[in-house]
């Protein structure tokens, strides 16, 4: 699987899973702007379904520096890891901007584990659950955990993924006062969660616009 191909779902389901994700994107940057009381705006350009090898490759091109994650597990009719991923040198400008930008370096330093985490909560949590409640089903989602390194080692969780993992991979644009912050979501399910996500994705669009795929429209 290339890093932009997607063998599994077709054409409308993969604009029927942006919408959803777009959904929990907006609903997320809600709860952020309630948590920090100042306007978030946070977006998606982009979401791309690759093999995990294809995810790395996508950072390795994009990002030359260390990265730092929120890690969550969820759980579920659909079930695997997401991770909100930055460019370690973003995280202190990110705690800056959650915290208010008025707090001494020292100050942003201490908070910024505890910072990061609830800031990937709401998010990873704002577009997981918001995207299950759209398909009629729910999540259980774990306590964040915050991890740093290259692309690969953020990819190489223990136990490790089976070999067939695939990853809904999310170009996101994160803005907080100021700040402008790209950044990505990575959702690593294995194949049968793909396949389930896939049947959860014709019963919505069936639901919402009456329309009946054919098993011609898939890719091949």
């Amino acid at each position: 699987m290339s890093p932009s191909e997607s063998p599994i779902l077709t054409d409308l389901e993969l604009d029927a899973l942006t919408e959803l994700v777009n959904i929990g994107a907006g609903r997320a940057a809600t709860s952020l702007r309630e948590m920090v009381g100042a306007q978030v705006i946070l977006t998606v350009p982009r979401i791309a379904l690759v093999s995990r090898a294809g995810a790395i490759e996508i950072l390795g091109e994009r990002e030359n520096e260390r990265l730092v994650a929120v890690h969550q597990v969820f759980q579920g009719e659909i079930t695997g890891r997401a991770l909100l991923i930055f460019p370690d040198t973003k995280s202190l400008e990110l705690v800056r901007a959650v915290t208010g930008g008025e707090l001494p370096l020292e100050d942003i330093v201490e908070l910024e584990q505890e910072a990061l985490a609830e800031t990937g909560n709401v998010i990873l949590n704002g577009c997981m659950a918001t995207i299950a409640n759209l398909l009629h089903r729910s999540l259980k989602i774990s306590l964040p955990e915050i991890m740093r390194g290259e692309g690969f080692e953020l990819f190489d969780l223990q136990p490790p993924p089976e070999g067939g993992d695939v990853v809904l991979f999310l170009f996101i644009d994160f803005a907080v006062r100021e700040s402008d912050i790209r950044g990505y979501v990575a959702m690593l399910m294995d194949m049968p969660s793909l396949i389930a996500l896939k049947a959860l994705l014709v019963e919505f669009i069936e639901r919402t616009t009456g329309v009946v795929e054919r098993e011609t429209d898939a890719h091949p």
